[in-house]
């Protein structure tokens, strides 16, 4: 018995749905596309530019081929059969792409470039069929739709607006709801059911046979979930015990555990450590004792009763905050945070419920222009290369930051350089130069990082020594050892040409140079040694 053929008003209705669900399918992909292999190889301009510009040739492949294979098999069948398949193929990335990511964690760990390098392109190349056959989708459908040549205009136009309309949702959904609440594997999984139900059901109204053919695609793909999706995104460095992990809208945020109860707070790629935390231990040396320092660049005799209130921009899981609460307990501290995950991990596995420390979940300088308070201190730990927020480095911020501070109130950051190459310190002490009076550089011992002290009042480097050998008996430990090393990591304050603004900021343009430069130089080595 001949199946009957849908009516005009249903091909017409599921074929705009097509096409609706193609164009938010592309980009709730692409968007999709940026988290998985941020988990492991960042979120950086050079990362997002290789994704966009791959995903624009396989559109730009399938809006070529689409148009051709419309015009030798302008048939719905054809046309939903398409559909299917780039359904498919888009739910088999994360599962195909997983044992991948898995083996490229441990070369990002284990410093080995050309697996890294090699897994990277593996993965790119895994969009390649799916995003070219949902680039077939548009011109496919113009063809099915025009019936009168005189009104095709207006069908391209209905076709491409329900695109773009789709494209719009694809682009928000999984950012402010999919992949934080379902994670990135599965929001692949929900863009591609979506269009797996919208091509085999229009396939079916077409042809039954045609349409229980492809039943096993659904199957496939869950049976895949369920073996692949157990695992979690990026394995816990060697020796260490991985306690949390949380997909956010920012992040990938992970908490791990090293054989001597100290745990570390790591996020996307997770080479750089953002908080760590003993129960034991309050003192790491590392940058976060730092920020202890900086208010005794003041003119000696300065004492600790005279730091009366902190804040804190980019707080991630509260070491700055928690070293501060021991040595000043009860301190009144305002901690910004633009990532719900990473407060959430702090406060679970990290100790971060310092009674004084007031949290607030937002962009670190809209945070502080919301605050009416001024501060002894004001710390920046927000950049890390290659992330490093634009808006948080320029004459116009230092200047807020400055309208926050106390009369002998002083701006703490921390910089990311190499050892080689320290352009963008260089640059930022220009450019705090242009509201304070005097820029302190201090280098953290055994890393990459370096830390400004930008102070109200001019000031000596020689006042450091002095305010800690006139420090009170009673001074908590912990701040005569920060004290100490940073009077041992003080170095002359270099400054370069350029001064960033909020008109002209160029620091991704400085940042990947470094990263690349650092890279071809030999950088691998040197961080394995």
């Amino acid at each position: 018995m001949t199946q009957p053929s849908p009516s005009p008003t249903t091909q017409s209705r599921l074929l705009y749905l097509a096409v609706f669900t193609g164009g938010m399918a592309t980009l709730g992909i692409e968007f999709a596309a940026s988290r998985l292999l941020g988990s492991i190889y960042g979120t950086s301009n050079i990362v997002w530019a290789n994704i966009i510009g791959l995903i624009l040739i396989y559109l730009t492949a399938g809006y070529f081929l689409g148009g051709r294979w419309a015009d030798r098999s302008p048939y719905y069948t054809t046309f939903y059969r398409l559909i299917a398949w780039a359904a498919f193929l888009s739910g088999v990335i994360p599962l195909v792409a997983q044992p991948i990511l898995t083996a490229a964690a441990r070369a990002v760990q284990d410093f080995d470039a050309a697996l890294t390098v090699g897994s990277f392109v593996s993965v790119l190349v895994l969009f390649a069929a799916p995003i070219t056959l949902l680039g077939c989708v548009s011109p496919f459908s113009i063809r099915l739709a025009i019936s009168d040549v005189s009104k095709a205009g207006g069908v391209s136009g209905r076709m491409y607006a329900l695109s773009t309309l789709g494209s719009i949702i694809g682009t928000f959904a999984p950012v402010l709801l999919l992949i934080p609440q379902l994670g990135t594997a599965r929001t692949f999984l929900f863009f591609a059911g979506i269009l797996l139900a919208v091509g085999l059901g229009g396939l079916a109204l077409q042809d039954r046979r045609a349409a229980l053919k492809l039943a096993w695609m659904p199957v496939v793909l869950a049976i895949g979930a369920a073996l692949v999706l157990r695992q979690p995104l990026r394995p816990a460095p060697n020796g260490m015990t991985l306690l949390y992990e949380d997909e956010t809208a920012y992040n990938l945020v992970q908490v791990v555990e090293d054989r001597n109860g100290y745990r570390y707070l790591l996020l996307n790629e997770g080479q750089g450590v953002h908080s760590q935390w003993h129960p034991d231990d309050l003192y790491y040396r590392r940058t976060w004792g730092f920020f202890l320092a900086g208010p005794y660049f003041n003119a000696p005799p300065y004492t600790p009763d005279r730091v009366e209130r902190i804040a804190i921009i980019g707080l991630a899981a509260g070491t700055i905050a928690r070293q501060h609460d021991a040595v000043y307990p009860g301190l009144p501290m305002d901690g910004i945070e633009i990532d719900p995950g990473i407060v959430e991990a702090g406060r679970r596995y990290m100790g971060m419920t310092q009674p004084g420390l007031n949290v607030i979940v937002e962009d670190g300088r809209f945070g502080l222009n919301q605050l009416d308070y001024r501060y002894t201190m004001i710390g920046v730990d927000a950049y890390r290369v290659p992330y490093v927020p634009w808006h948080l480095t320029t004459v116009e911020f230092f200047q807020e930051v400055r309208d926050h501070l106390v009369d002998d109130g002083v701006l703490i950051i921390n910089v990311g350089r190499t050892s080689s190459d320290r352009r963008l310190v260089e640059v930022l002490a220009r450019t705090l130069l242009e509201v304070y009076p005097s820029v302190h550089t201090l280098d953290v011992p055994n890393s990459y990082n370096t830390i400004l002290v930008a102070t109200v009042q001019p000031t000596q480097a020689g006042n450091l020594a002095a305010n800690l050998a006139a420090l009170p008996a009673d001074a908590h430990p912990i701040l005569r050892e920060a004290l100490a090393d940073a009077a041992a990591s003080i170095r002359p304050t270099v400054t370069a040409n350029l001064i960033l603004t909020d008109d002209r900021a160029p620091v991704e343009s400085i940042v990947d140079r470094m990263v690349i430069e650092f890279l071809l130089g030999g950088g691998i080595a040197e961080l394995a040694q």
